[in-house]
């Protein structure tokens, strides 16, 4: 063998060598999604599905691309997921859109970053898909007609955006129902929750949780901001409905207090909550069962709430995360939904807990919200169990969905 053949064999070995050790490499994925920071439900979206690509694709080496992670989220988010790249500036977007094989759209209220999605497939060509999202009845448009339709998988969050988007003629060629990424949460603050606990007389498993909400949130206040006109027509519908709305949470309330040894605890899902809580369904309360009712007055973060929420005996309200985080978590919780919000709150019926969804639209809802927070109260262990059986429901569509996410990089 003369040099220059040898030297033309060593080449070729070390090119199929760099090819195989490419072939080799972890797949790499922009996970696109922390919206905000003002909901624990917004932020639990993105340690959600962070928790489910840790559990089903470990190999698999993630990049968050978030909109917001201030406020102490990214510290929380990083304590929890210590290998977890962030890239913010557009030196390092534009570094994971070369060095990255897929973009996965994360849990929203809809199709959040699709100016996103579209960037990545027009200046990439590679793969993509959509997990856990709502939509709306709206006819989609062609841009978006063409994202979904092009994207590996979409899963939606709840069957009314599944048939929603079946109707629509869509035709991606995986199109399921998929849980809010908001269920596989497990962060936790336990020396904070017990703290807070303590200082305020609840025991682990004698008390509820209780959340309030406007109709819209007022993020006009949560920003300190002057409203525009469409929100000052929101923010009227918001006065006008307040009290119809907590009326029946404070009948709840007050029967769980005079029926049982339970506490309440009215915390917040949003920084505009603590100011609402207080006025429509702690100020308002009876003296008998003001007494032991507590009031948290202040914001927290996803992980204190997970912890404080795993100590009680459920949960019941007007929001969707904190009980999404619940079921997640084997506890029990309660779904009151409008008729102004997205559809996300029937995803209740889809995983088998249509007897804890009430639409406080609707009067027959509203007269069978006390009785069945009463069993919820009275029978921890039915309601434990019902919990658990929609988990276990959950636990099954996750493994299913992940699947598909984790032939998708292939």
């Amino acid at each position: 063998m003369n040099r220059r053949h040898f030297l033309q064999l060593t080449l070729v070995a070390a090119i199929r060598a760099s090819v195989h050790a490419a072939d080799q490499r972890p797949p790499r994925i922009i996970l696109r999604n922390s919206w905000q920071t003002v909901n624990i439900g917004d932020i639990g979206h993105t340690p959600g599905i962070l928790h489910l690509l840790e559990q089903y694709i470990p190999e698999a080496e993630v990049r968050l691309w978030p909109t917001n992670i201030g406020d102490g989220v990214e510290e929380m988010l990083r304590q929890r997921f210590p290998k977890l790249v962030i890239i913010k500036t557009p030196e390092e977007i534009k570094t994971a859109f070369t060095e990255c094989d897929f973009f996965l759209h994360g849990s929203g209220s809809g199709f959040v970053a699709q100016k996103h999605v579209a960037q990545w497939h027009q200046e990439t060509g590679k793969p993509y898909g959509i997990y856990g999202i709502s939509l709306t009845s709206a006819t989609p448009g062609n841009e978006t007609r063409e994202l979904i339709d092009g994207a590996r998988f979409i899963f939606f969050r709840d069957g009314h955006s599944l048939e929603w988007a079946k109707q629509a003629g869509l035709k991606c060629p995986v199109m399921e129902f998929g849980p809010d990424g908001a269920f596989a949460v497990d962060l936790r603050n336990d020396e904070a929750a017990k703290k807070f606990l303590s200082a305020n007389g609840l025991e682990e498993g004698k008390f509820l949780c209780v959340i309030p909400r406007y109709r819209y949130t007022p993020y006009w206040k949560i920003h300190h901001k002057p409203m525009k006109p469409e929100e000052e027509v929101k923010a009227k519908r918001n006065e006008e409905m307040k009290e119809h709305d907590h009326a029946p949470l404070r009948a709840a309330i007050a029967a769980v207090i005079r029926q049982t040894d339970l506490k309440i605890l009215v915390c917040p899902e949003d920084e505009s909550q603590m100011e609402i809580g207080k006025e429509m369904l702690v100020d308002p309360l009876p003296e008998d069962v003001k007494s032991r009712v507590v009031w948290r007055p202040n914001y927290w973060l996803t992980d204190e709430a997970v912890s404080t929420y795993v100590r009680s005996a459920g949960l019941f309200g007007l929001e969707m995360h904190s009980p999404i985080m619940c079921i997640g978590n084997g506890v029990p919780a309660i779904v009151c939904r409008f008729v102004d919000q997205t559809y996300k709150g029937l995803m209740w019926r889809d995983i088998g807990l249509n007897d804890w969804l009430f639409d406080m639209d609707v009067p027959e809802d509203v007269a069978r919200l006390v009785p069945t927070v009463l069993a919820m109260a009275k029978d921890p262990a039915a309601a434990k169990a019902k919990a658990a059986k929609a988990l276990e429901f959950v636990h099954q569509r996750q493994r299913e969905t992940m699947a598909v996410v984790k032939k998708s990089l292939a």
